[in-house]
């Protein structure tokens, strides 16, 4: 009884955002019996993703509301659910597995639930941060200071603009390499680099997982991710509800690209990086940065860029030191302009997802 019950949670899970596939291992289920308790399990499957008042979700139940908000507090407290308090109610909703759940264990995360993670994601969960392509949960975008000014930037092109243009900013520690620190194979990369906007920041913050900041200490943040060799990831729409600042050794939706021959495809980037051969002296530099492993050293001794590994973050650029890279505009054709709204990402991503093979 016990095990449907978890294998009924992760079939709800599945249905929200990048999914929660089933795999040979049964390692989700495991990830997901660390995380719940039975009766958290079971409370879950009571909830939506609309927000709903505990009387609701009570009657529903058939159940005191009393013990139910208790429960669901509880579940709040351990990132498993959304709590919206407003003066005239507390609502409470579920949360996708990713992004989501996963994200509020930065406090909680272990060497126990990290390596389930790291099996479950390698196995098999990787495939669902590409399968929607070019609709991927986040985009790589370019360093910011590395593309032609004479270039009109859109505004979800531009991470400065991006934050400029917040009311309300939280900060908060990048999972993955929280997740891979669990497991002692951190990448040393800085750790407190998630920026989140809005309704998302206060979320953040009100459990705890996020600090509130003001804009000017957001571009420090971007400024030092930067130049820690970061990839500036937005969410994958025209007003991104967060950036990420990720590298391929920890974060999710770069290991996967990773690991696809043609990275370029997955997200059709608006930039590419181009080399001038004259200028280039084969030093080599660029190889050991590129997170995609797009260049290689050609037979002349000089770098080599592969397009279609080619994401487009420019992070060569940042560390040639004979300028021989520069970040060009690809053919109108070949990019992929993102969703207006967080919210058309996301029904986007569960139309690709559900589409017929």
């Amino acid at each position: 009884m016990e095990d449907q019950i978890y294998k009924r949670l992760r079939e709800q899970l599945d249905q929200y955002a990048v999914g929660f596939p089933v795999s040979e291992s049964g390692r989700e289920i495991d990830i997901l019996k660390h995380l719940f308790a039975p009766e958290e399990a079971e409370m879950f499957l009571s909830l939506g993703l609309k927000p709903e008042p505990i009387e609701s979700i009570s009657a529903r139940m058939g159940c005191d509301s009393g013990r139910v908000l208790s429960l669901l507090d509880r579940m709040y407290e351990k990132g498993l659910v959304v709590r919206l308090r407003r003066e005239d109610a507390t609502k409470f909703a579920a949360l996708p597995f990713a992004p989501g759940i996963f994200e509020q264990q930065s406090e909680t995360m272990n060497p126990t639930l990290a390596s389930l993670f790291d099996a479950y994601f390698r196995e098999l969960f990787h495939k669902n941060f590409t399968q929607t392509q070019p609709v991927l949960i986040h985009r790589p975008i370019p360093i910011n200071r590395v593309v032609d000014v004479s270039y009109p930037m859109p505004t979800y092109e531009n991470s400065r603009d991006i934050v400029k243009g917040q009311d309300l900013i939280a900060v908060a520690k990048c999972i993955c390499r929280v997740q891979k620190g669990a497991l002692d194979e951190s990448c040393g990369k800085p750790v407190e680099t998630c920026l989140m906007f809005g309704s998302q920041a206060r979320f953040y913050m009100e459990r705890g997982t996020g600090r509130r900041i003001e804009a000017d200490e957001a571009l420090e943040i971007l400024d030092r991710c930067e130049a820690a060799g970061l990839v500036t990831m937005p969410f994958n729409s025209q007003t991104p509800a967060n950036i990420c600042n990720c590298c391929p050794d920890c974060c999710v939706v770069l290991s996967a690209l990773k690991m696809h021959p043609r990275p370029a495809e997955m997200i059709r980037p608006t930039f590419f990086a181009a080399l001038d051969a004259g200028k280039c002296e084969g030093c080599e530099t660029c190889l050991e940065l590129c997170p995609m492993d797009a260049i290689s050293l050609g037979p002349n001794n000089t770098a080599e860029i592969h397009m279609e590994r080619c994401i487009g973050c420019g992070l060569c650029v940042t560390i040639c030191p004979n300028e021989a890279i520069q970040l060009r505009p690809r053919a109108e054709k070949d990019r992929f302009p993102p969703p207006q709204t967080p919210l058309e990402t996301f029904m986007e991503i569960g139309r690709r997802r559900m589409a017929p093979v």
